[in-house]
């Protein structure tokens, strides 16, 4: 029987800067798990990096909506910019679902964030919330759901893995290659790589 109720993905993170590997990673998404659309959640700050300095959100939100512009199946989410923090995830899906109500949410994370699962902010809660975690499984990346299971009953039947190939770009390599006066170019999309350059960002250290 077909699905009534399109799958739509949650894509959250600082995006400092967006890159060719986020691009990547939300395409497999889209692709291998059937989504309608990846909703992109830009977050002012992250609760795992409050020692991080970080990049103005606006400034942020600029690169992302340059990078994304022409992808009809990607849009942005300002549930984590127009409110108060903290901004945890169960809190956000709350929020999306009030917005996409005729969707399931498909909650896409790496495989570290679902090692670390157990210490989120009310992991259990958010894993009912959702009809499906997306794991975008990297090479070498190892998980033991059976574990995860133990102490988060119900995990594993919400985990579906997207297998993605290997990306060997990171916000914090490119930032690191700028500040090193380092080839970079390569690893965005030339309108946010371009973006960098006219506001002369990441040439004084960042976390």
């Amino acid at each position: 029987m077909a699905r009534l109720r399109p799958l739509v993905g949650v894509y959250g993170g600082t995006f400092d800067p967006p890159h060719n590997g986020h691009l990547i990673l939300a395409d497999a998404a889209l692709v291998q798990m059937n989504l309608a659309r990846v909703i992109w959640v830009l977050t002012r700050r992250s609760p795992h990096k409050l020692a991080h300095s970080i990049t103005p959100v606006e400034l942020r939100s600029e690169m992302l909506e340059a990078a994304l512009e022409g992808y009809t199946k990607f849009e942005i989410s300002r549930v984590e910019i127009d409110r108060p923090p903290p901004y945890y995830a169960v809190d956000t899906v709350r929020l999306l679902k009030l917005t996409y109500m005729d969707e399931d949410l498909v909650y896409l994370m790496g495989g570290d964030s679902l090692n670390d699962l157990p210490t989120w902010h009310k992991p259990e809660a958010l894993i009912e919330s959702v009809h499906t975690i997306g794991v975008l499984l990297r090479p070498g990346c190892e998980i033991n759901l059976e574990d995860l299971e133990t102490k988060l009953p119900g995990l594993q039947n919400k985990v579906r893995f997207i297998h993605v190939p290997p990306v060997d770009i990171s916000a914090s390599m490119i930032r690191k290659k700028i500040k090193q006066k380092l080839p970079f170019r390569h690893l965005l999309p030339p309108v946010v790589a371009n973006f960098i350059d006219e506001n002369h960002l990441y040439q004084e250290p960042v976390g």
